[in-house]
């Protein structure tokens, strides 16, 4: 009896069924763990694959700036008079190869040789050299076979990589023939996409791209003709691990893994196999490789050819330790929020008296919370005075770093500059006019210095705060054109920075919002100080301010100039009607500060006169 009165009681309405709820709560958070960790698996793989395309884009972008520099070299060779080695290694030494294109080996240029050609060719080239152990040697055509026709690589820069090349007839292979032949006859870039041995840095393999070079004012309107006027080509080689492994540079960690395929389609419409350009890992074994659980392939368009990018990585990297322990966070939570929700809902349906204790409860809990967020409303006050004051801090020393800093460089850089101008005026034309403009560059990037200088903290703000609204106003005046009077009763105010400050930027909100929105024709400002409080006006005659202007979602601007006057102490009225114009008043309680010395007066003076410059 004792036990069918226990199980009774076990089910008694006013008793929660402790068994249906936890079975309920577990299940809910079963669900939000697996629904949590696919979202957080997915959003890793979308990590991973924008990671992705940003290297291909890189590498797309490598590709094309070394194009670039193909068609350019290309431009310059055939624009030239004669085309000598002295002038193209002073162009090439201009292209800062090993800085600006590190993956770039070298720039070449083959001449087209006739048989008939050939005596008196190698005649000229077995006397060419320089002298110079890593210098142009004298050379002959190699390999030696006899053919129609040979296309001889006569310059290469740098040369002391590649000197063993010279006089190399780069036509003797049947592939690189025909795309030598294709370029000729379009006029067009064009690359074999074979690998060649890298022997510069020994560091995988690297390809090669050509461009036809015609003789200078000869036709080019058709076949025949392009093949009239071609000389030669010139080329450009690069190493495929170099600039894959400078793309990837700060962008992949350095578990993914990236190997790189050439489809192996020929322009005859032959297949051959896919080569493969580069694998990050292949110095790697296998047994220390990380298992790779995404992947993705991405094509890349190499002037014709299709390349296959294709990336692995252990999901492991794309997820940080939060995101491991978020599934287990969100099971945990689903199964006690759905317990509570449970036993929420038998207390609900319970007695009375338990509703009535349990709304009791909640009334002082959500006293507690106001109470609270009483408490957090001063602390976000105090927090939000404090930013602002930081804010003002960072200006004042983020202007003064750029004045001294990059002020003084560019004013050095300029007098340079105007030097060189004045020196090559006479003797170099083309140097001057480059002079000129760079010179013109550097004058309007210091004007942009001494903006970005005044839109962080005008340096006159230094100066007190009455020439800082003479200033303010005066660059009202240059940029709006409306006509803006200045009252003041007192021609020196002193009062401390940070009011001072906060003063300013109540000035500059208001004509800002004058300029933007008012539509006004006149503006007067009124600044006056009297016994310990400091008085600004500000109004226009234009249309006002609409209603619920004050309330508009995401405008910040008039909240915080209010709020800027609540933490000094002072008042801020703001009043306006329809078509009837805006005014804004201000009462801020400041304390009296003595006049600055003659030495802080001579040093504010030097600093905004350097400004000036």
């Amino acid at each position: 009896m004792d036990t069918l009165h226990a199980k009774h009681r076990w089910f008694e309405p006013d008793r929660p069924v402790w068994w249906t709820g936890i079975l309920l709560a577990l299940l809910i958070g079963i669900c939000l763990q697996i629904l949590v960790r696919h979202t957080i698996e997915h959003e890793a793989y979308g990590r991973f694959t924008q990671q992705a395309f940003n290297t291909r884009y890189s590498i797309n972008a490598r590709l094309s700036s070394y194009t670039d520099v193909l068609r350019g070299t290309a431009s310059f060779l055939a624009a030239s008079e004669h085309i000598d080695r002295r002038g193209f290694h002073r162009y090439v030494s201009g292209l800062m190869l090993k800085k600006q294109f590190p993956a770039l080996d070298n720039i070449n240029y083959a001449q087209v040789v006739s048989a008939a050609q050939r005596p008196a060719f190698e005649h000229w080239s077995s006397h060419s050299g320089d002298g110079h152990a890593s210098g142009y040697p004298d050379f002959l055509i190699h390999p030696q076979s006899q053919r129609d026709s040979y296309t001889v690589l006569t310059m290469i820069e740098p040369t002391d990589h590649f000197r063993d090349r010279i006089g190399l007839d780069i036509s003797v292979r049947p592939g690189a023939a025909e795309a030598l032949a294709r370029a000729r006859d379009t006029g067009q870039l064009m690359t074999t996409g074979m690998p060649i041995e890298n022997t510069r840095h020994a560091q995988g393999w690297a390809l090669a791209l050509r461009m036809p070079i015609y003789r200078k004012d000869m036709p080019l309107g058709d076949v025949n003709q392009r093949r009239a006027a071609y000389i030669g080509s010139v080329g450009i080689g690069f190493s495929v691990p170099r600039l894959v492994l400078g793309a990837m540079e700060g962008s992949q960690p350095q578990a993914v893994h990236l190997r790189l395929y050439d489809d192996g389609k020929n322009s005859d419409g032959s297949q051959s196999a896919p080569t493969l350009l580069f694998d990050n890992l292949s110095s790697l074994p296998a047994s220390q490789r990380a298992a790779n659980n995404f992947s993705v392939s991405l094509p890349l368009d190499f002037n014709g050819r299709t390349w296959t990018a294709e990336f692995s990585a252990p999901s492991a990297i794309w997820l940080s330790r939060f995101d491991a322990f978020l599934p287990w966070l969100a099971m945990t939570t689903g199964f006690i929020g759905a317990l509570l929700f449970y036993l929420l809902f038998h207390t609900l349906a319970s007695s009375r008296r338990r509703a009535i204790a349990m709304a009791k409860a909640m009334t002082q809990e959500l006293r507690d919370s106001q109470d609270r967020l009483q408490q957090s409303y001063h602390t976000l006050r105090q927090l939000g005075a404090h930013a602002d004051q930081i804010k003002e801090q960072e200006r004042k020393r983020i202007a003064r770093e750029i004045h001294d800093d990059l002020g003084q460089n560019l004013l050095a850089l300029r007098i340079e500059t105007d030097m060189l101008a004045t020196r090559t005026r006479l003797r170099h034309p083309r140097l001057h006019a480059r002079a000129c403009h760079t010179l013109a560059q550097i004058d309007s990037t210091i004007k942009s210095v001494r903006h970005i200088i005044n839109d962080l903290r005008p340096t006159v703000l230094d100066l007190g705060l009455t020439p800082a609204v003479e200033w303010q106003i005066a660059q009202f005046r240059q940029r709006s054109g409306i006509v803006c009077e200045l009252i003041e009763q007192q021609s020196d105010i002193q009062i401390d920075d940070h009011c001072a400050t906060a003063i300013f930027r109540i000035l500059q909100e208001s004509l800002s919002n004058i300029m933007q929105h008012a539509r006004a024709s006149l503006v007067r400002v009124e600044l006056r100080h009297s016994d310990g409080m400091l008085n600004m006006t500000i109004s226009d005659n234009g249309i006002g301010m609409g209603e619920g202007s004050r309330n508009k979602v995401g405008s910040f601007g008039l909240v915080g100039m209010e709020e800027r006057i609540h933490l000094l102490g002072g008042q801020c009225t703001i009043t306006a009607g329809h078509h009837a114009g805006t005014t804004v008043s201000i009462s801020v309680p400041v304390d009296y500060m003595a006049p600055p010395s003659i030495e802080d007066i001579n040093a504010t003076a030097r600093l905004a006169a350097e400004t000036s410059l």
